[in-house]
Parts: C-alpha cells; sequence; structure tokens
C-alpha cells in the first residue's frame, strides 16, 4: 500500500511538470507572435512617419519652391545616409528621387554637401528673380509614388501650375 501511494505521488508530480513546462511553451508562443506585432507595427509607424514628410505637400495649392527644396534637401540627405548614388529603377532601394519639372534635383552619396547648398541657392535665387508683378510666386503641384516592395516613398515630382 505504501509503495502505491508513493507511486501516485510520483505520477502526480509527473503530470504537475509536464502542465508546467506546457504552459511555458504555450506563454512563449504566444508573447513571441505579439512582440513580432509590435515590431511590425512600430516599424510600419516608421514608415509612415517617414512619407507624411513628403505626402503632406500632396492636394496643397501653395507649395514654393522653397518646400520643394525642403523636400529635395531631405531626399538627399536620405541618399547619403544610405549611400546610394542613383536610383533603382524599380524603386525598390530607399533612394528618393526629386524631379523638379521633369529635372531631377536630388543628390545622392558623394557630392559635397556646399555644392548641394549652392544648387539649391541658385534655384531660389532664379525663382525670386523671375517674380514680378504679373506672374507673382510660382507654385507646385506635387505628387509622390511609394514602393510596392519598401512602402516607401521614392519619387516626388514637382510640377509648375
Amino acid at each position: 500500500m505504501e509503495n502505491a501511494s508513493k507511486a501516485l505521488l510520483m505520477a502526480a508530480g509527473v503530470l504537475i511538470g509536464i502542465l508546467i513546462i506546457s504552459l511555458g511553451v504555450y506563454l512563449f508562443a504566444n508573447f513571441g507572435g505579439t512582440s513580432s506585432q509590435i515590431h511590425a507595427n512600430i516599424e510600419q509607424n516608421q514608415i509612415e512617419q517617414f512619407n507624411s514628410q513628403f505626402t503632406t505637400y500632396v492636394g496643397k495649392d501653395n507649395v514654393t519652391i522653397h518646400d520643394v527644396i525642403s523636400m529635395a534637401n531631405l531626399a538627399t540627405q536620405n541618399n547619403q545616409n544610405y549611400e546610394f548614388t542613383k536610383q533603382d529603377s524599380t524603386g525598390n532601394n530607399n533612394y528618393i528621387a526629386v524631379l523638379l519639372n521633369g529635372t531631377s534635383i536630388e543628390y545622392g552619396y558623394g557630392t559635397a554637401t556646399s555644392v548641394i547648398e549652392e544648387k539649391y541657392n541658385q534655384m531660389i535665387s532664379q525663382q525670386v528673380n523671375s517674380i514680378n508683378s504679373t506672374t507673382g510666386i510660382t507654385y507646385y503641384n506635387v505628387q509622390v509614388e511609394t514602393s510596392t516592395v519598401t512602402q516607401r516613398v521614392y519619387r516626388v515630382i514637382c510640377n509648375t501650375k
């Protein structure tokens, strides 16, 4: 009788151990899935925040050369950060192209900051010098294209209204 009692206690201990291990595996799997979901949400929020720097200009009536230069400067900083020298034709990388009336005005990796500032200042001064009483300030329509692979803006198109 005493041996049967000890055997039942041992069996109960094994069952409790299996229950604890099963609970641990379940919690690990459950929390692992939640962690990956949180990571995906954070990544998506970062992409949306980055894209919003360009998409806020879409549909606005008062986009000036200063706004266009700001977008080009942001694109240039991104391109230099990732050390991109040119656009991938499919838009599958993080290079961002900014087109002003069909001409690319952003720069990639390897262009000196002083050269970039000089070019942007020239564009602004040309716009300012072209303002007169009949034409006024030039405004631009802005469109963006987003990569289906990276979900990031890869092309910003600015055309004179």
